[in-house]
């Protein structure tokens, strides 16, 4: 990682009482961020993440007491973070405004998606390292997409975990979280042995009545393939498109991943998903349908972050399961 010129934090001038103290160790950290250098000569104690799956990072990282602003949640916080969740202030319902982020007067500012450093939102991240604000973006989403990986994978994930464990100086936390998903990726390579490769679609939602599917160049790929199964619309370069529900009866998928979105809109949860494969002629007579072979992901799992692992072992188990039943 490139070292860069020092970038002097917001920390020195305010820090919580409920936050930790800065790291006054003289410890810090290089690292390189979509293509943005970052240099950390303290701890960070007034962290603000920009969308859920930044926030819930953070906190399966136990970094609660290090922040001072969250925004944006897609689906509901998984149980095991709410209570951490409920301490943390939040400062908008979607992405703040620059004026926003400002005045809780962070030290650091962390997305998983790029969307959040646009103009109108917080602003562009060299704006924010220019006023002494160090901005982290998620590999799986950089502002240029040429400098996004097709593959996405745990690998990055895990890349990420050490990042900001590292960050936060608390890298053995890191190398525990690690640790614990990659059992369960062992787990789940060791039950794919025992399958025969059945085709999986996963539907996201509807456009205008037009299903979103997972193409060949996302995580819902990756995880498809560790699970042993195979992504019926492989041959869509996307991670996510548009498709038609003639393209998916052609293809009559033995297995439907149905995402579940609590944000209250018609057809976004998976049980509103369900009933309208049902009671459609032509996708009611879907192999994954007459048989009952749906499986429900919350959204949030099946972007990049520290809760795709439990997406895997949520498709793993209900494929095993499956296979069983045949």
């Amino acid at each position: 990682m490139a070292a860069v010129a020092s970038v002097v934090m917001l920390a020195a001038c305010s820090s919580p009482s409920s936050a930790p103290a800065p790291d006054d160790s003289g410890a810090s950290a290089q690292l390189s961020s979509c293509g943005l250098d970052l240099t950390f000569d303290q701890v960070p104690t007034r962290a603000v993440t920009l969308e859920q799956g930044a926030t819930e990072m953070m906190l399966a990282l136990g970094l609660g007491d290090s922040m001072v602003g969250t925004s944006y949640l897609t689906d509901a916080v998984a149980p095991e973070f709410a209570g951490a969740y409920e301490q943390v202030p939040v400062l908008a319902d979607q992405y703040p405004t620059a004026e926003q982020l400002r005045g809780a007067d962070p030290d650091f500012v962390y997305s998983m998606r790029a969307s959040a450093f646009a103009p109108d939102a917080v602003g562009e991240r060299s704006e924010l390292r220019d006023l002494e604000v160090p901005a982290y973006l998620s590999s799986n989403d950089c502002e240029d997409p040429s400098s996004v990986s097709a593959e996405g994978g745990f690998e990055q994930i895990f890349a990420e975990v050490t990042d900001i464990a590292t960050i936060f100086d608390v890298a053995d936390r890191g190398e525990d979280l690690i640790a614990e998903q990659e059992q369960v990726l062992d787990q789940v390579t060791s039950s794919a042995q025992d399958l025969d490769g059945v085709e999986v679609v996963w539907i996201y939602s509807t456009i205008n009545g037009a299903p979103i599917v997972a193409g060949n160049a996302g995580l819902p790929q990756t995880m498809t393939e560790l699970a042993g199964s195979e992504n019926a619309f492989d041959d869509l370069d996307a991670q996510w498109t548009e498709t038609t529900w003639d393209q998916i009866s052609q293809r009559d998928p033995e297995v439907l991943v149905l995402a579940d979105l609590s944000r209250g809109m018609d057809g976004d949860s998976a049980q509103d998903k369900i009933e309208t494969l049902r009671a459609d002629p032509v996708t009611s007579q879907l192999a994954a349908v007459r048989e009952d072979r749906m499986v429900a992901i919350p959204a949030t799992e099946m972007d990049p972050s520290v809760r795709s692992i439990d997406a895997l072992s949520t498709l793993s188990d209900a494929l095993v399961e499956f296979e069983g039943a045949r």
